[in-house]
């Protein structure tokens, strides 16, 4: 037998095996697990699986991230429903993380506008609830696995002010377009006040002190200010 069928009948028993006993109250995936059980292969592949399959019904998309806290000002949050709004009418699906905050307001601006408003959340010890404006939705128990759903979902990135989780997805879609494993892609982050330090931070410290990044790599996004103005460069930028 060779390698690769070895490989595949482990898949395939691990599959087997896994749908057949995937716990109801599973306990958190360890960093470093002595022996992983065959329910969490199941679950991590029927994730991409169901995940793939979901997204690859819809076009366009725009995915908008931000904090789920309402703690960043009614402002962002009426600016992100405006522009999803808008871009839900130009043909974009509107994608988040399907909870609260700068979430919910990305998934009310497309659902009143008659658009597609999809959510994907993640299960949390604190209950995310999903908000109540999605038209398309699916829950992920992994957040490695939902990042990649979220870093392959769409024609454009939209970065409202938000917390650790909002950095580490900004990180990652950074990440990916800066080493050429996805194309590259309009990247907006919304709000100058809010992300003007964090660009001062890539430029001066990363870049101009430390060169752990090329000039280049701080041209791959662009910080903007009104919804005007993010719903124009969006509309020049994508060209799907």
């Amino acid at each position: 037998m060779t390698e690769h069928s070895t490989t595949e009948a482990a898949i395939a028993q691990a599959v087997t095996e896994g749908k057949a006993s995937v716990p109801v109250h599973p306990e958190p995936l360890v960093c470093k697990p002595k022996q992983l059980p065959a329910w969490r292969i199941y679950k991590i592949m029927a994730e991409f699986v169901d995940g793939f399959s979901l997204l690859k019904k819809y076009g366009l998309g725009a995915t908008f991230f931000g904090s789920a806290r309402h703690t960043v000002g009614e402002r962002y949050y009426t600016d992100a429903a405006d522009l999803a709004a808008r871009l839900s009418k130009r043909g974009f699906s509107i994608i988040t993380g399907g909870a609260d905050g700068i979430m919910r307001a990305g998934n009310e601006g497309a659902f009143k506008a008659g658009g597609t408003s999809i959510g994907l959340n993640i299960k949390l010890p604190m209950e995310q609830k999903e908000n109540t404006f999605l038209t398309d939705r699916m829950t992920f128990d992994h957040f490695f696995t939902r990042k990649v759903m979220l870093a392959f979902a769409s024609e454009v990135y939209v970065y409202f002010p938000g917390g650790f989780g909002t950095m580490d997805e900004l990180f990652e879609i950074l990440t990916l377009v800066q080493t050429k494993k996805i194309l590259p892609v309009p990247i907006v982050l919304y709000g100058k006040e809010f992300w003007e330090p964090i660009d001062l931070l890539f430029k001066k410290h990363l870049g101009e002190k430390y060169q752990a990044i090329s000039p280049d790599d701080t041209r791959l996004y662009q910080m903007v200010d009104t919804v005007d103005e993010a719903f124009n460069y969006i509309v020049e930028k994508v060209r799907c």
